[in-house]
């Protein structure tokens, strides 16, 4: 349930990026850097996420890195299709 709270919690934040780029960008240029941005950020907390996991919760990194892998991957390919539908206008 935390993998999937973690994963919705990307997705939103993904939209906020794509909002307030919008609102600063004044146009689709705008919500194409906001969401660039988003995926170094979105590592990083996928990557503090993980390091919950290990020194808190007790995994092992081997047993993290696979929820690493989907946590960062699916908001970040959202990130990308929502880059590829903005650039072609």
């Amino acid at each position: 349930m935390h993998v999937l709270l973690t994963i919705v919690g990307g997705l939103l934040l993904l939209a906020v990026f794509a909002l307030f780029g919008k609102q600063w960008g004044g146009d689709a240029a705008g919500s194409i850097a906001a969401a660039k941005l988003f995926l170094p950020a979105w590592l990083l907390m996928a990557i503090v996420n993980m390091w919950v996991g290990v020194t808190r919760a007790g995994y092992t990194v081997r047993e993290e890195l696979p929820i690493l892998l989907l946590v960062f991957a699916v908001p970040a390919a959202a990130a990308w299709l929502l880059i590829a539908l903005l650039q072609r206008g």
